[in-house]
């Protein structure tokens, strides 16, 4: 950013439009000294003063501002406000009628009899002329929007990249906890296997009873440390997210933080058993995670609402979103986030669907049987 921009972004909009009411009122002045009735300098007053609202109201202002040309040659309120109109609309047609009423207010005389009594042609010039230049502020407030919306395009590519990196980061930790899983499976499930093999069959020949109960013990043991095994292997199988999954895992406690931080106009309704798993709360705030970093990735301007809900044998998450509002750019994806969450809902007897609504936004929903903690 040069210095110049850097200089014209510190001033404060108010200090603008206050110096576009100065300017405005000086065309104005210098049109209308000596030769002005009280009901022009009235449309002058109320042209140039409606431009401190020319960002609110963009189109009402400059129908303000039509009277006030009508009646003299001015230039700085209404060239003023068809840039605002430019820059906040993406209705071009719109656009272009608001420029054939600019110029058709500028060609016309007043009274409407001393325009058609005069030299036609030269009032049709005139007219190509003055409506040439009033497509000239919406050209480029034009231009400015596009501006805008190319730099907000950046910044979502740039997200995107970022969650890209991340989703290639997940998905080397998950290939490693899957072969660490494995070698756990293989190796010392076997061995495992074989001493509870053993002690059960040491546990039946052995005639001494204190043996027997030496045997029966290992033999418990055993398989209690099977049972956690497979628990454990189950685990490294179904994380594979972040680095920051080695940490403390987020719970239903952590979804309104979610929803709050995420950057997205988002409501959160409804509610989940008290009783579920601490795997399955983990399931669904990653499925809301997930829902949320694609709405904000590939329906930017989207609302979403996040549904919890429940009955007597199921539980589920339920994230829609609306249709994009600005246009979004088509970015590559692996779709790693969403295996994950089916592999999620997997483990937990589940199923996971995420489509398209007919109101051309998104819905993605987990849904599983509910099971004590």
């Amino acid at each position: 950013m040069s210095t110049g921009q850097a200089l014209w972004r510190r001033v404060p909009p108010w200090a603008v439009d206050a110096g576009l009411v100065v300017l405005a009122a000086l065309d104005a002045w210098i049109n209308l000294y000596g030769e002005a009735t009280r009901f022009m300098w009235a449309c002058a007053a109320v042209g140039c003063a409606g431009l401190l609202l020319r960002r609110r109201f963009p189109l009402t202002v400059f129908l303000l501002t039509l009277p006030m040309t009508l009646f003299m040659d001015v230039a700085v309120a209404p060239i003023a406000t068809l840039y605002t109109l430019a820059t906040s609309t993406r209705n071009r047609p719109l656009l272009a009628g608001c420029a054939l009423l600019n110029a058709a207010a500028s060609t016309l005389a007043w009274p409407l009899s001393d325009a058609l009594s005069g030299d036609q042609t030269w009032t049709f010039i005139q007219f190509v002329y003055t409506l040439a230049t009033a497509f000239a502020p919406i050209l480029f407030g034009q231009l400015v929007q596009a501006g805008h919306d190319v730099a907000r395009q950046l910044v979502e590519v740039e997200q995107a990249r970022e969650h890209e990196r991340a989703l290639y980061a997940q998905t080397v930790l998950a290939r490693e906890r899957a072969q660490l899983a494995r070698e756990m499976h293989d190796v010392v499930s076997h061995q495992v296997s074989l001493i509870a093999v053993q002690a059960g069959a040491l546990q039946v020949a052995a005639k001494d009873p204190d043996a027997r109960d030496a045997a029966r013990t290992i033999r418990t043991l055993s398989v209690n440390t099977l049972d956690e095994l497979r628990h454990m292997v189950t685990l490294l199988r179904a994380s594979g997210g972040k680095e920051t999954e080695l940490t403390p895992q987020p719970t239903l406690a952590d979804l309104q933080q979610l929803i709050a931080n995420s950057g997205i106009e988002t409501t959160l309704t409804g509610g989940l058993p008290a009783g579920i798993s601490t795997t399955a709360q983990r399931t669904v705030y990653r499925t809301v995670q997930e829902a949320l970093t694609n709405v904000r990735k590939h329906a930017p301007g989207a609302r979403a609402e996040v549904r919890l809900w429940h009955d007597t044998q199921h539980f589920g998450v339920t994230v829609t979103n609306t249709a994009p509002s600005r246009p979004s750019v088509a970015l590559p994806s692996a779709r790693h986030g969403l295996i994950g969450l089916r592999e999620r809902a997997e483990l937990l007897d589940g199923t996971f669907t995420a489509e398209p609504t007919p109101q051309g936004g998104y819905k993605t929903e987990l849904r599983a049987p509910t099971r004590p903690a």
